[in-house]
């Protein structure tokens, strides 16, 4: 009975997600080079990005409900720990409800690195790498590169010196970059696959908590161009994670490989 519940919950559950969610499509990119802010080598910031695909906006707390109610044993509660702190979907009224605090379009937050990926598996797809967002993250409404645009680089550092209390705005509110690509910058904080290449020790006890804002990692130190202090934060962001943290203004979203512009 409780399972024939469960079931009759979910399906009502889904009906309505789907109606409130508008879906991330995962858009073509074309690779090319670029110089990124961390070098693979010393003294060579010139990176090859191949050809891939990205979603076009952070996932939505209504997507991945639909993922935790197909998913259960990624419901709040039922997460194992090792892969999930305490503050995992906290955001939420309950494992497969949301609040008021967390509408259906605002992005899903307060999630872990494993279960973002998890998710990004659920769509036969994966999440970003570093140099892959980077080289997403750069583009302007405009332009594919728009790092050297003072003004541009301000209205992002604007962002980051009040994304502490602020109500998180819904996906999409803002217009799509270059590449028809939403919410790079100005919303939430993202997971990326190699997040964690960025670690100097290899014990994470010696990192600090997930909302500890914090400098280190051997790509930091080498870090090019650091007058782009908002990638400089993203990095030192992202290098004083474990896997399992979650925050208030971490998300993510998903790629698949090799999926050229047309």
């Amino acid at each position: 009975m409780r399972n024939l519940i469960y079931s009759i919950t979910v399906v009502a559950v889904l009906a309505g997600s789907a109606q409130l969610a508008q879906a991330s499509e995962f858009v073509p990119i074309s690779g090319g080079e670029f110089r990124s802010v961390i070098p693979e080598a010393e003294g060579d910031n010139l990176i090859a990005v191949d050809n891939f695909s990205v979603q076009d906006a952070p996932i939505t707390n209504a997507e991945f409900l639909r993922f935790v109610l197909l998913h259960p044993e990624w419901q709040r509660g039922s997460a194992v720990s090792l892969f999930v702190d305490e503050q995992y979907l906290s955001r939420w009224a309950g494992p497969i409800s949301l609040a008021a605090e967390s509408g259906p379009q605002q992005p899903v937050t307060q999630v872990s690195w494993f279960a973002a990926n998890a998710y990004c598996e659920s769509q036969n797809a994966r999440l970003p790498s570093w140099y892959e967002w980077e080289y997403l993250a750069a583009a302007n409404d405009d332009m594919a590169d728009a790092r050297h645009l003072a003004d541009w680089r301000q209205s992002i550092l604007s962002w980051y010196s009040r994304t502490g209390g602020d109500q998180i705005a819904d996906v999409r509110s803002e217009p799509a970059n270059y590449y028809q690509v939403f919410d790079t910058h100005k919303l939430v904080w993202e997971w990326v696959d190699d997040f964690n290449a960025f670690l100097v020790s290899g014990d994470n006890r010696e990192q600090g908590g997930a909302d500890q804002l914090q400098f280190c990692g051997a790509g930091a130190i080498s870090m090019e161009e650091k007058e782009n202090y908002a990638i400089l934060m993203r990095v030192a962001m992202l290098s004083s994670l474990e896997a399992r943290y979650t925050t208030r203004n971490l998300g993510f979203r998903c790629a698949r490989q090799g999926e050229d512009r047309q």
